[in-house]
């Protein structure tokens, strides 16, 4: 949307409306920041309070100030509510292009990696696949895979992302069709994750918060791991236990060194 077009509001929300059954939606500030940072195309952004979001694009994110500027439109909030009804208390929302799946596979099959795959084995809560997301995009992890049923650019899923699917590669996949290189699959009979090395190449799979590992991604791992846990402690949350492993991998890494 070019300057011209920023300053249409009538034309923004029929652009809007045509995009919405197929575009990702980016639910306030913070996840329009992070999917501009990372290379979103993003063809709309409304706000019912312009002055106010580049304000705290002048604070937070100065490096997207001059996109968001020609990108916000502003339209009386009660229009943008009609639009999204939970609206973030940033009051602006976008919509963002899925990036394609041909490319995403492409990216996760890639070898060799220099940072590990996260795969989350047929999970069931959306703000969970979220906040995963969000950390593997914080470590630079190559991607994150689902199995199952969740669709991984569910809009719940992307608002617990904060925009950060566009910074790491999100499909869902079949077991047998998992990116290439070790499995070291978390578990709580494995070894110790504390004395094992885990390589840039792994993929690091996660079993579901209800029932674990499934036995097809059981029977693919290479490695059953588990995480430090005090006796009688029965699990960690899965995000937890993501942002554990990750930590683990990167803590092997020099210090500095980019993924």
């Amino acid at each position: 949307m070019n300057r011209t077009d920023a300053e249409d509001p009538d034309g923004a929300v029929r652009a809007w409306r045509g995009l919405a059954d197929t575009a990702v939606l980016l639910d306030g500030f913070h996840a329009i920041k992070h999917a501009l940072r990372f290379g979103a195309r993003v063809p709309v952004a409304l706000t019912g309070d312009r002055a106010g979001v580049l304000a705290l694009a002048d604070d937070l994110a100065p490096d997207v100030r001059d996109a968001l500027d020609a990108l916000l439109v502003e339209i009386p909030e009660e229009r943008l509510r009609a639009l999204v009804p939970r609206l973030h208390p940033t009051a602006t929302a976008a919509l963002a292009l899925r990036p394609s799946r041909a490319a995403n596979l492409d990216a996760l099959g890639r070898m060799p990696r220099n940072a590990p795959v996260v795969v989350l084995d047929d999970p069931r809560n959306l703000g969970n696949a979220g906040a995963v997301i969000r950390l593997a995009a914080g470590f630079g992890a190559t991607g994150v895979v689902t199995t199952g049923t969740l669709d991984p650019w569910h809009p719940t899923v992307v608002r617990g992302g904060a925009g950060l699917h566009f910074a790491t590669a999100v499909e869902r996949m079949e077991v047998a069709e998992l990116p290439p290189g070790p499995v070291f699959a978390l578990d709580a009979e494995g070894d110790d994750i504390r004395g094992l090395k885990l390589p840039d190449d792994a993929v690091l799979a996660f079993g579901s918060e209800r029932s674990g590992l499934s036995a097809g991604l059981r029977e693919r791992a290479d490695h059953l791991v588990s995480l430090p846990m005090r006796p009688q402690v029965s699990s960690y949350n899965l995000a937890t236990s993501v942002g554990m492993a990750l930590f683990h991998w990167s803590a092997g890494r020099p210090p500095g060194l980019e993924t």
